[in-house]
């Protein structure tokens, strides 16, 4: 009991910061184009990436050694539906995730460089739209939890 509990501890406070991290990432587009700082918004992806890491672990862990064991989320609907989201939401941070590596590269090789206002618009767009994606994970977790949808 006591591993279930420390799983889902780790899993949950991973979840929480890997969306501070990319709420911070919002945060700190929300500056502009010309203001936005490349060291900060790279080093809050990295954050967020590294915690995705731990998301999956964790969650891989709680599924295969929780208590309600593999069977329980293998044939839920729900668990694959939140899956198919996470997975989603890491596919669509590839772009942001290359845009703030090639603008910390710029910068850090021409200090007066700036963000092109398209790029700066596009990786506010689509993190927004992970930001809306991971919004839904919960409701697909709590439908799962209560079984409420059989495979």
């Amino acid at each position: 009991m006591w591993t279930d509990a420390l799983l889902a501890y780790i899993h949950f406070a991973a979840i929480f910061a890997m969306i501070w991290f990319l709420s911070r990432e919002w945060t700190l587009l929300r500056t502009g184009a010309g203001a936005v700082d490349v060291e900060r918004i790279a080093r809050a992806d990295a954050g967020y990436g590294a915690l995705a890491v731990v998301v999956v672990l964790s969650g891989a862990l709680r599924a295969a050694y929780g208590l309600k064991g593999w069977a329980f989320y293998v044939h839920n609907p729900a668990f694959h539906l939140k899956i198919t989201l996470f997975v989603l939401v890491g596919l669509l941070s590839i772009l942001p995730t290359l845009a703030f590596l090639r603008w910390r590269r710029a910068r850090r090789a021409d200090p007066a460089w700036r963000v092109p206002e398209t790029e700066w618009r596009a990786a506010r767009r689509w993190i927004l739209v992970e930001l809306h994606l991971l919004a839904l994970i919960p409701l697909a977790a709590v439908v799962m939890a209560r079984g409420m949808i059989h495979g």
